[in-house]
């Protein structure tokens, strides 16, 4: 059997959602209209069905973001949420909170989200056998431990291909909810690590101001695929719930055909989970659409520049040089261009401050630059562009097509009748016949039949062949609407019927799973009484409940643990001869907010301290 796999796209919405299905996904993640960890892109049950729709159409799935942390006074709600999201058929949810796993649910499959901070291999073979049947792994794993995992699980593997990266482990974040009562855990993150921050010395003073030091680049991982592929990842997770349509259509577009390319090579031995063949009328470009510049992150060991400290926002790519400064009269400035520009790009540049400044070009002629408001731009400053106007129009129109192939053959059978016969790429065939008086046609029929019943333009579907045994035979053009309308609707059917759903793995962890190990902690994220009692029914002790649920936070906290390292990506490791170049301990302070950075050389990683007086 060949080995399945998928391009798994975010969905802000229902539209997204089908728009990324039409330019390639095999699933979307979405989120419901509570309980996200994105609650700015919540959506109705009606809108999913909208989307679970069209994506079974076409073989895909959808999954559902349930991945916050529940309160006790949430639970009833939640369960009878996922009540009414398996009705409508959705594939599956993306989970944190172990409640799911005590709740009476249907059976419906539950995936472990990012969110649920699977670093160990011992955790992963956990949830796998508390029964959840897919497992979202770090950002931060190398190559070599996603293959670990692989090798000790018996579930599928979803890795993070593209997108943001949080700095933190994910789902061990408390920055936002004891800084500023705004937890990353309920849906509502403050990106604490996009904030710019004064780099202090152990006496308060200044050594660097204003940078964002935790500000990590976008990941992007479209070379290293088959390496995913070999090291037994099966689902490709591109990250952006918040993103827009022209972002959601170019990266899945990009990474399909990239996936498209892979499966062609493996000569059968890979399988897309969805079916279609896309035809785009754009080529798709990762650098045209947002990102912070980009990273591989921790694939293959340790790579240099992972931050974007300069700003968190989008630069975009180099495309001049200023030579003559803003005339303030005239409105426009002169710029030594190594790309054409339109009406209506986006432009940026750092001013003398180092300060990021983006602006809409107003109008281009030539190498006169006419921004839309006035800019303090000086000869010499680099322009990037940053919102290319042409590729962006060719993304908002109708930008890709998606069609599953048929195979058709038409041959008479007894009793003044003919049959249609439709085969589909995975197999899937029916049969439909009509009433058709034998009558001899004075002209060749084949090519008039041919466009008769390739007339599927309001389908999925699109006839790419045709073995019409019936020779001269004359059939009415109102028959074969009759043969086409039927043949696609039984296609419809037997797909449909055809649809492969999963259910619900049962818990088989042991009793005594957590016996021995340490008591949990906050970070363990433990919030309802479900929670507690799944822990508790196989052997675990609960020390500390989630800072949301806390009275007060006394003394110092962890808020974050990151693999990043802001001492070697200043090039100061601690185990370098570079390290008396910053002194030790190292602070980070945005406003009233302070952090201690303690640096875990033993794992290569840093934890930030935050203590409540700095508040």
């Amino acid at each position: 059997m060949p080995r399945v796999i998928e391009l798994l796209a975010p969905a802000r919405n229902a539209d997204i959602a089908i728009e990324a299905v039409r330019h390639g996904a095999d699933a979307v993640y979405i989120g419901a209209p509570a309980f996200g960890a994105r609650a700015a892109a919540g959506n109705s049950v009606d809108e999913i069905a909208r989307a679970v729709g069209f994506a079974h159409s076409y073989g895909a799935a959808v999954y559902v973001t349930l991945n916050t942390i529940l309160y006790d006074s949430e639970l009833e709600d939640a369960r009878r949420l996922v009540g009414e999201l398996y009705r409508i058929g959705v594939d599956a949810l993306i989970v944190q909170d172990m409640a799911y796993l005590e709740m009476d649910l249907p059976p419906i499959p539950l995936h472990a989200s990012t969110q649920c901070d699977i670093r160990e291999v011992a955790k992963a073979r956990r949830l796998a056998r508390a029964g959840f049947s897919q497992l979202v792994l770090p950002r931060e794993f190398y190559v070599a431990e996603i293959k670990a995992v692989s090798e000790a699980v018996d579930v599928p593997l979803e890795v993070f291909v593209h997108g943001a990266l949080c700095v933190s482990y994910s789902g061990d974040c408390q920055a936002g909810q004891l800084a500023m009562g705004r937890s990353a855990n309920r849906g509502a993150c403050p990106q604490m690590c996009r904030l710019p921050y004064d780099l202090l010395a152990p006496d308060g003073s200044v050594i660097e101001s204003g940078r964002h030091f935790l500000s990590l680049r976008d990941l992007c991982r479209i070379d290293s695929l088959e390496e995913l592929i070999a090291a037994g990842a099966t689902s490709f997770k591109i990250e952006g719930r918040l993103k827009d349509a022209s972002y959601v259509k170019n990266v899945v577009a990009a990474y399909s055909q990239a996936l498209d390319a892979i499966v062609e090579r493996s000569g059968g031995a890979l399988v897309r989970r969805s079916q279609g063949r896309v035809t785009y009328s754009f080529t798709p470009d990762l650098n045209r659409t947002f990102n912070r510049g980009y990273t591989s992150y921790f694939f293959h060991g340790r790579p240099s520049n992972m931050a974007s400290m300069a700003t968190p926002k989008w630069v975009g790519a180099e495309v001049g040089r200023v030579i003559r400064p803003y005339d303030r009269c005239r409105g426009f400035f002169v710029a030594d261009l190594s790309e054409e520009l339109a009406n209506g790009d986006g432009l940026s540049f750092f001013d003398r401050t180092g300060r990021f400044v983006g602006f809409r070009l107003n109008r281009a002629d030539g190498s006169r630059l006419y921004p839309a408001t006035p800019v303090d731009v000086a000869s010499g400053t680099v322009i990037y562009r940053n919102s290319d106007r042409i590729f962006l129009d060719r993304l908002e129109a109708s930008a890709a097509e998606r069609r599953i192939g048929l195979k058709g053959v038409l041959r008479s059978v007894p009793y003044d009748r003919i049959v249609l016969e439709l085969e589909d790429e995975r197999g899937a065939s029916v049969s439909v016949s009509a009433i058709c008086p034998e009558q001899q046609s004075q002209r060749p029929q084949q090519e008039y039949r041919v466009s008769q019943l390739s007339k599927l333009g309001a389908t999925v579907y699109t006839l790419d062949s045709l073995d019409d045994r019936i020779g001269d035979r004359f059939v009415p053009a109102s028959v074969l609407s009759a043969l086409r309308r039927d043949a696609v609707a039984a296609m419809d059917s037997c797909r449909a019927a055809r649809l492969p759903y999963d259910r619900r793995r049962p818990d088989t962890l042991d009793d005594n799973a957590f016996a021995g190990e340490s008591p949990l902690s906050y970070h363990d994220n433990v919030a309802n009484v479900l929670a507690a009692r799944f822990y508790h029914r196989h052997g675990a002790t609960i020390g500390e409940q989630a800072v949301e649920v806390e009275d007060k936070a006394e003394g110092e906290r962890v808020v974050m643990t990151t693999r990043y390292c802001l001492r070697r990506e200043l090039g100061a490791c601690l185990r370098s001869k570079n390290a008396g170049k910053l002194p030790s301990p190292l602070y980070l302070r945005s406003r009233d907010i302070l952090y201690r950075l303690d640096f875990d050389c033993d794992r290569c990683g840093m934890k930030l301290v935050l203590n409540p007086v700095s508040r």
